[in-house]
């Protein structure tokens, strides 16, 4: 298998009640590629610019990542600027500057273009189109979405919808597009509109993944400090996609493992800020709160 991710590789300006960053590394091709990377070699299309530090490029490459299908052009690299309140699941958007991922058109190498599983992550919905054309027969299509493309493209995401296997979006997003409050009833209306999958990420209550004939949910892992939230979502999708990938098979009870995982991942991503804790983090830490998840559930 191989897994194949469409994204951003930015720069994150982060304030939380806890502290402020100024310009560090985030994206959602970054925090997606990091996470999965524990399972597998997935490969990464995005673009940079000149300011992008070479030492991230390098921790990419350290990290088994294939980074040939990220572009270096002159200009300065998409940078977010967000505020976090009391609850970390509520943000403001204080600036977004797109810089040389406005003229973002992913062009894919051709080692990349068997790939087994293609994610989209949270790009233009225009832009699916020119890179499934790229592609030749992937098992698995996956897509992520923010509220920016539902309220603007509307029609274009419910396009979308129709193209690929799993859409992962946050609860809140999931009923916008639906056009309904109740979870349940939005995701089961999503399930209609063409995927075989819909992952509504919850933050600090889980997840629920709808199929055509289950719905499994998994809790997040209790925390009581959050460091910084943003790219949990991304990291939960990179650990849910490169599990899949890794052990090859995408029957229901891989699917539910995957949403373990994912939410394992981004346990951990919460707990630094930007990508620090993937730094030091070790399958083996990976495995182990893997077991503790188990333990949070059974009965």
């Amino acid at each position: 298998m191989s897994l194949v991710i469409i994204g951003s590789l930015a720069f994150d300006t982060i304030e939380t009640p806890l502290d402020r960053r100024e310009r560090i590394v985030g994206g959602s091709g970054t925090y997606c590629a990091l996470a999965a990377s524990f399972f597998t070699r997935p490969k990464v299309v995005g673009v940079v610019g000149k300011d992008f530090p070479k030492r991230t490029i390098e921790l990419l490459r350290s990290h088994k990542i294939d980074i040939k299908g990220v572009s270096i052009r002159a200009g300065k690299t998409f940078h977010w600027e967000g505020r976090y309140g009391a609850d970390p699941n509520q943000r403001t958007t204080v600036r977004t500057d797109l810089n040389v991922f406005a003229d973002f058109k992913p062009e894919l190498p051709p080692s990349y273009r068997s790939a087994d599983i293609l994610y989209l992550a949270n790009i233009d919905p225009d832009l699916h189109g020119p890179v499934l054309a790229q592609v030749r027969k992937p098992k698995l299509v996956a897509m992520d979405t923010i509220r920016f493309w539902i309220e603007n493209k509307p029609k274009a995401v419910f396009r979308e919808l129709g193209r690929v296997d799993i859409y992962f979006a946050n609860d809140e997003e999931v009923k916008l597009l639906a056009g309904d409050d109740n979870l349940v009833r939005a995701g089961k209306k999503l399930l209609e509109c063409g995927p075989s999958l819909i992952v509504a990420k919850k933050g600090e209550h889980g997840a629920l993944v709808f199929g055509t004939d289950f719905v499994f949910g998994i809790p997040a892992r209790p925390c009581e400090d959050v460091v910084d939230p943003t790219g949990a979502g991304d990291s939960f999708a990179g650990g849910f996609l490169g599990y899949l990938d890794k052990v090859a098979k995408i029957t229901p009870r891989e699917v539910r493992r995957a949403a373990v995982y994912g939410s394992v991942v981004a346990s951990f991503a919460i707990e630094d800020f930007g990508i620090d804790r993937f730094l030091t983090l070790t399958s083996g830490e990976i495995e182990a709160r893997f077991r503790e998840f188990k333990r949070l559930v059974f009965f």
